[in-house]
């Protein structure tokens, strides 16, 4: 083995998880080695890997991934190169290999591009994979090659949809040489992406703009068209799995309101959506935010537009107390529970990747408007700076970052093993075995226990941030997730919205979500959704408390849609935690009243009184009241306005004593029609004295008014 590069002939790799497994890739190997055609390459294998067991890359390999075992046997001419040259070397042809790609692909051939870059994606992943079981990569290292082939790829399949869409007389290309420059066709990548922190097996997260003032075409009328049957192409080569495999996983949900735009949105009209509709959830995935293929330039303009959106200098209480929100919806435990080993998520369990990114993103978000330095996509980054500028003490930002390298390795290991995206550990101790050993540990114990500090110190400190922060439901005794945020339902917070008692927690999500993105006129405005965010978790309590919570939530959902406006209501909600039970009996147990409520939430303002709950007054106190009331009027308009608002507000207290089994429906029918009789009474010599100052008296008359019916004997419902 004496032509192997030093990078790989010194290196401690992994030991064999399964050796059995090992044997058995070995077996294969020398298989393929004996039926190939090629006696060049044969030769080099034979005397690089030696024989059985000898290569302790191919060993780990053969041992650990069954996945990176057939990336071997499908391209042995590559491992030769790898073996020979080393990860660098290898990682860094790859990616020259792409866009040199770029530079000959004129032929229009969809399926000649997507197998070159399945084929690119296997080396890469092998590339890296060595690289990182050296043990000599940083995580950085690992994280960009990654990045920097999704940008590679992207860019490769972005110049190829250009000249196509070019070639059909679509568009025209400013500079048909260098298709994307100046297109007006961008692709931002976003999450891990955005930042260069791409996982082993991460899909990634895009958004297609497109800009009308600098694509150039036929017919502008049909641009939003051909620009969307583009955005599918792009997806298309970069998604679709064929015999090759695929290249990424690509998700497009992170656009502004994905269930309302098409895949390709314009640039004016994503600038109209962040400017009057961007909700803080996307300012803060905006801080990863990156233009990676199509017209960069561009696509850099758009984000600098974007800054002012991202970064406020100066924030308002109701949006601190939003960022706080959103820290709090993910995993509200504040350091309560257990941290476990098997089964665990290391992503979104608790101590988990998601939590060390959320805690920088936040306090990006508070400070960065004022602080410049803060404004980094890393995550990394961002918890040194923080420390840096006195926000995060230095050893809270020591120990979150190695928690975070720590469990970002975990991370690409558990993927590594069959390139399936997932961030859950084996939940027997026979995987989390075999996972120690591809980790590097002799064993499990050992592992677990490293595993298992790193997660309490996440847990810890991320769940200081939630010291004075309320409970998810008004007992305490709910725990769990309650993410609105990003482009698609939380698992766990269906299930957190299910022990709220809701029965479709899909249909409640999804509403949340709708709420969110400002489809109805209450949520139009920044200052509602960031107190709607506030106020989710003690809504759903109270909603859920009903005896039937998904028939309560529909019809809060309808109130809420017939709203005007939202703040005024929800700041009364938030604010008062009698207001919202009786809110929500009204919802369960009253539609009538509900629907009168939709019209008038300033009724609400009435329950805040001292004497709502008490029993109703007799007439004359009624009388005195309203009166005291109509002699401060200016004019004639002005009383009966006050009339109104008076009898509703009486009408609103009466139904909800009612529904409270407080006053009986014989008592509830008399206070009606003593309402009713005291508002006639107050309102007969203002009418009087009104009609005789427009149409004078006649000597002598009088009038009075009869009741009959209900009202004549104290009968009165709601409805009367």
């Amino acid at each position: 083995m004496h032509d192997l590069c030093p990078e790989i002939q010194n290196a401690v790799f992994p030991a064999p998880a399964d050796r059995a497994l090992m044997r058995l890739g070995f077996d294969r190997w020398q298989e393929h080695i004996q039926e190939s055609d090629n006696s060049e390459i044969c030769k080099k294998l034979e005397s690089l890997t030696g024989h059985l067991g000898e290569n302790p890359l191919l060993s780990a390999i053969f041992g650990c991934s069954p996945y990176l075992t057939q990336v071997c046997l499908n391209d042995p001419a590559f491992v030769v190169d790898l073996l020979q040259s080393g990860p660098d070397r290898a990682a860094q042809s790859t990616l020259s290999g792409v866009s040199g790609y770029i530079e000959t692909d004129n032929n229009g051939d969809i399926t000649a591009i997507s197998r070159v870059l399945r084929r690119a994606k296997q080396h890469m992943a092998l590339a890296v994979a060595a690289g990182d079981m050296t043990g000599n990569w940083p995580l950085a290292t690992t994280t960009e090659y990654l990045s920097d082939f999704a940008d590679a790829a992207l860019q490769c399949a972005t110049t190829h949809i250009l000249r196509q869409a070019a070639a059909k007389g679509v568009i025209e290309l400013s500079y048909p040489d260098v298709p994307q420059h100046d297109s007006g066709f961008i692709v931002i990548g976003m999450g891990k992406l955005g930042a260069r922190e791409l996982n082993y097996s991460s899909d990634i997260d895009l958004i297609v703009l497109f800009d009308p003032y600098r694509m150039q075409g036929s017919d502008p009328a049909t641009l939003q068209k051909h620009c969307v049957r583009m955005t599918r192409d792009l997806v298309r080569i970069i998604d679709e799995r064929t015999s090759d495999g695929y290249v990424f996983r690509t998700d497009l949900r992170l656009r502004p309101d994905p269930g309302a735009t098409p895949i390709a949105v314009s640039v004016p009209a994503a600038e109209v959506y962040y400017e009057s509709q961007g909700q803080n959830w996307e300012r803060a995935a905006m801080i990863k935010a990156r233009p990676v293929a199509g017209d960069l330039e561009a696509g850099h303009e758009f984000l600098q537009w974007l800054r002012p959106f991202i970064w406020r200098k100066n924030l308002d209480f109701a949006a601190i107390q939003d960022i706080h929100s959103i820290k709090r919806q993910i995993n509200t435990h504040r350091g309560g529970g257990v941290v476990a080993v098997e089964g665990h998520n290391i992503k979104l369990g608790r101590g988990g990747i998601r939590e060390v990114e959320f805690f920088a993103q936040t306090q990006q978000l508070i400070w960065g408007g004022r602080e410049t330095p803060l404004r980094t996509p890393s995550t990394v980054a961002a918890l040194s700076i923080l420390a840096e500028h006195g926000h995060v003490k230095p050893d809270v930002t020591e120990k979150l970052t190695a928690a975070y390298k720590f469990l970002r390795q975990t991370e690409h290991r558990l993927q590594m093993v069959n390139d399936e995206q997932t961030q859950t550990l084996p939940d027997t101790v026979d995987g989390m075995e075999k996972l120690a050993i591809f980790m590097g540990y002799d064993g499990r114990e050992a592992f677990a226990t490293d595993l298992f500090q790193n997660l309490r110190a996440v847990e810890s400190h991320y769940a200081a941030l939630f010291e004075d922060a309320p409970a998810l439901s008004a007992t305490g005794d709910i725990d769990g997730n309650l993410v609105f945020t990003g482009s698609d339902a939380d698992p766990d917070t269906l299930e957190t919205i299910r022990k709220f008692g809701f029965k479709s927690p899909e249909i409640v999500d999804a509403a949340i979500r709708g709420w969110h993105h400002g489809r109805y006129r209450a949520m139009r405005s920044t200052r509602a959704r960031e107190v709607l965010t506030e106020l989710t978790p003690a809504l759903l309590d109270a909603l859920g408390s009903t005896p039937e919570p998904d028939a309560t939530f529909i019809k809060f959902d309808e109130f809420v849609a017939g709203l005007p406006a939202g703040v005024q209501l929800f700041s009364m909600l938030y604010s008062n935690t009698q207001l919202l039970n009786l809110f929500a009996e009204n919802m369960g147990e009253a539609p009538r009243l509900a629907e009168h409520l939709s019209g008038r939430p300033s009724l609400f303002d009435s329950v805040l009184s001292s004497d709502f709950l008490d029993p109703p007054p007799p007439l004359p106190a009624l009388v005195a009241t309203l009166s005291k009331q109509i002699d401060d009027a200016e004019y004639f308009e002005q009383v009966l306005d006050i009339a109104r608002r008076w009898t509703n507000e009486r009408k609103f207290q009466i139904g909800l004593q009612s529904l409270r089994g407080m006053i009986s429906p014989p008592d509830a029918a008399w206070a009606l029609s003593d309402t009713a009789e005291a508002a006639l009474q107050c309102l007969f010599p203002v009418v009087e004295a009104e009609f005789a100052t427009q149409h004078g008296r006649i000597p002598g008359a009088r009038f009075c008014t009869i009741a009959l019916g209900k009202l004549g004997s104290h009968e009165m419902t709601p409805t009367s």
